[in-house]
Parts: C-alpha cells; structure tokens; sequence
C-alpha cells in the first residue's frame, strides 16, 4: 500500500488555479452584461417598475404653508403627509415647486414621524431621528439609516390638483412598496 502526499506547493498551485477559475466564471458574465451592444434597442430589466395607481391628494388652493395634510398611498396601511414648505424643493410640485409629499414613517422602526413647520423637517419620537422635507427627505440625524421614502407628486395646472403617481424609497416593513 503505496502512501501518497501532496506537496505544499502543489496544493497551493491547484487551489490558486481552481479559486482564479471561479472568478472568472463568475465575474464574465457580469462584464459582459454590463455593456449591452449599442445598436441594439434591449428593453430595460435591470429595474422593478411597480404599477402605481395614480391618487388625489388635494388641491394646490386648499393647503396652507406648513400645514401638513395627512392621506395614505400606495394603500390604506401607508400613511403619508402633504406639505407645503414656502420654499422650492426637489420634487416639488405647485405653482411654486414647494408642495411635498412623504411616508410617516420612520425609516428606522416605523414609528409615526411629526412634521415641524419651524425647521421643515420631519422628527421621530421614538428614537429621535430628523429628515430634511426641503431636501428629499434627506436622514439628518438620529437612529435612521435611510432617508424617509418620498411621494412623488404630479400637478395639473388647469384644475391645481396635486396627486400622488409614485414612491421614491422603500416604505418601512416591506420587500415591495406595492402589494
């Protein structure tokens, strides 16, 4: 009975050879999907596009600065809030570009969040997280690591009615925002 031993450096060349290989089969393909040949016009399938159903919030008319309008979108357990800021944002919609609209709830647990018209801004109570309304709902403090998902907003010049088409972000407790 003949004993056969493996040298440190052979196994050490087959293991090397065998995880270079891996790689290789693994990231190929990546690189190769990654750049789509030009001429060819591919449908898009890198992103989930959820069917939103287009809701009215309310009228440009009706709402004051500062004071927040409670609704719910995608669906009757995501409440959200309509604020108008006096001040242009991004994404916002009116006359003024300055009508918002975001989740109320915290990214961090999903406690309700309140909306400070002094600071427009938006605080948890829970665990005392802040969100920028002014600046997409941008996470400025606290236990929160995501920023509070935005409503996007459309708004009709003729009739001033402002609806919600769509949300920027992933509510709090869902793999989908629609379900």
């Amino acid at each position: 009975m003949s004993k056969e031993t493996l040298s440190r450096r052979t196994f050490l060349k087959v293991s090397g050879t065998s995880v270079a290989a891996t790689a290789a089969v693994i990231v190929r393909p990546a690189c190769a999907a990654a750049a789509p040949p030009a001429a060819a016009a591919t449908p898009q399938t890198s992103h989930t596009l959820l069917p939103y159903l287009a809701k009215t919030v309310a009228s440009a008319g009706q709402m004051t600065q500062g004071t927040p309008l409670v609704f719910s979108y995608p669906d009757a357990a995501s409440p959200c809030v309509a604020v108008k800021l006096g001040v242009a944002a991004p994404g916002g919609v009116g006359p003024n570009q300055d009508i918002v609209a975001y989740s109320m709830m915290c990214t961090h647990m999903g406690c309700p969040v309140a909306f400070d018209s002094g600071t427009n801004t938006f605080k948890c109570g829970c665990h005392y997280s802040m969100f920028d309304a002014e600046k997409s709902g941008q996470m400025i403090a606290g236990q929160a690591t995501e920023n509070l998902p935005r409503v996007r907003l459309s708004y009709d010049d003729k009739t001033g009615r402002i609806s919600a088409t769509g949300i920027d972000g992933m509510l709090y407790g869902r793999q989908a925002n629609v379900l």
